[in-house]
């Protein structure tokens, strides 16, 4: 017989593992677009209440996992149905310039701290993929793959992946030729060879270190 074994949906596991934390609210916080040579770096944090939340919400969210594992038809059909069921949903964009002054480490920190602060409430847990915040001024913990482990952070990255993308698609129109909607800013071959032919955007990171760059003057 085919077919093979068939993959389970991720969401419920992602729904247990915050469930076992033992706390009514858990909050959780990714960024989208930290790798990227252009646009914005967008922060969210989803804030799930685990009292209201029925079976059939997690039956809803079942495909929900980490963006990267989504497709981007899957993260559009997830995006109505977090800002739905989430208690409370923060997103939070940083300009290009702004991480080019502060740097895009201090910058993710910070807004993964001021998304968490924004949907954050008494008794919550609050989570965030990967690394500490530092002194976020709430109890904040660091969950290795998160977005791939926690329903919170998960929901998180899917905003914030979908919400980065959806901008990217509005502004490409605005500079015809570095191709924005297709690869969103990230260093493809296709944007390494436009940032060649035709240089730079008022969107292009400055700081960053890349071999797209090297070919470019500044004027630094």
């Amino acid at each position: 017989m085919g077919g093979g074994v068939k993959r389970r949906a991720p969401g419920p596991r992602l729904f247990r593992h915050d469930r076992s934390l033992g706390a009514r609210f858990v909050a959780g916080a990714d960024e989208a677009g930290r790798g990227c040579l252009a646009g914005p770096l967008v922060v969210a944090a989803v804030l799930f209440d685990h009292e209201r939340l029925r079976p059939a919400d997690i039956r809803a969210l079942s495909a929900l996992d980490d963006s990267k594992r989504q497709t981007s038809v899957g993260r559009a059909e997830l995006y109505p149905v977090i800002l739905h069921l989430a208690s409370k949903v923060a997103v939070l964009s940083r300009c290009v310039r702004g991480i080019d002054q502060r740097g895009l480490h201090v910058t993710n920190l910070a807004a993964l701290r001021d998304a968490l602060a924004a949907v954050a409430c008494d008794g919550c847990i609050c989570l965030n993929d990967g690394f500490s915040l530092g002194d976020a001024g709430l109890a904040s913990r660091a969950v290795v793959s998160g977005d791939a482990t926690s329903a919170a952070i998960a929901a998180a990255s899917v905003i914030a992946k979908e919400t980065r993308d959806r901008y990217m698609r509005r502004v490409d129109a605005l500079h015809p030729g570095w191709e924005f909607a297709q690869h969103v800013g990230y260093a493809t071959p296709e944007h390494r060879e436009a940032i060649e032919r035709l240089g730079i955007t008022p969107l292009h990171r400055l700081s960053f270190q890349s071999a797209a760059y090297q070919q470019l003057s500044f004027g630094r």
